[in-house]
């Protein structure tokens, strides 16, 4: 739950001194900008975060599987400005830690089965809440270099 915690917060300094047309440079052709990273975070978080959601409200659902590049293009995360987007991922984050922080510890195991990508999948409270964080992690890399190119 730490990097949970922490992701927002490390973006908000990784970006704090850069533009708005900054945030919306492709840093190298085919590359995504910071807004474009922050889209796909909030749409992993907005997937991953209501399978959690779910899980925590039922008893082993079933739940059809979403991608979350798919989720994308029904958003409009990408044409957002970046701070007013970040601002909207800092409060689905604190309302998903809410929820997180108040689960006994009985809660995590909890499970749900996804279905619509392949053969079905079992997912956990703590294995939905492990992927978004591996997810984040990976993306906070990414906007290391980006903030490092943009600032040469």
């Amino acid at each position: 739950m730490v990097l949970l915690a922490e992701t927002p917060k490390r973006i908000a300094g990784l970006t704090a001194d850069l533009s708005p047309a900054q945030l919306r440079a492709n840093p190298e052709p085919e590359e995504w900008s910071a807004n474009d990273v922050l889209a796909h975070l909030r749409s992993c978080a907005d997937v991953w975060g209501a399978g959690i959601m779910t899980i925590v409200a039922e008893d082993e659902p079933t739940m059809r599987a979403v991608n979350p590049r798919t989720w994308i293009k029904t958003t409009n995360y990408l044409n957002l400005e970046f701070r007013p987007s970040l601002r909207c991922f800092i409060k689905q984050r604190a309302d998903l830690l809410a929820v997180l922080e108040s689960l006994p510890r009985g809660s995590w195991s909890r499970n749900a089965t996804a279905t619509g990508a392949g053969a079905p999948l079992e997912w956990t409270v703590l294995s939905y809440a492990d992927r978004l964080a591996r997810r984040e992690r990976q993306h906070l890399t990414q906007f290391e270099k980006i903030v490092g190119m943009l600032q040469m």
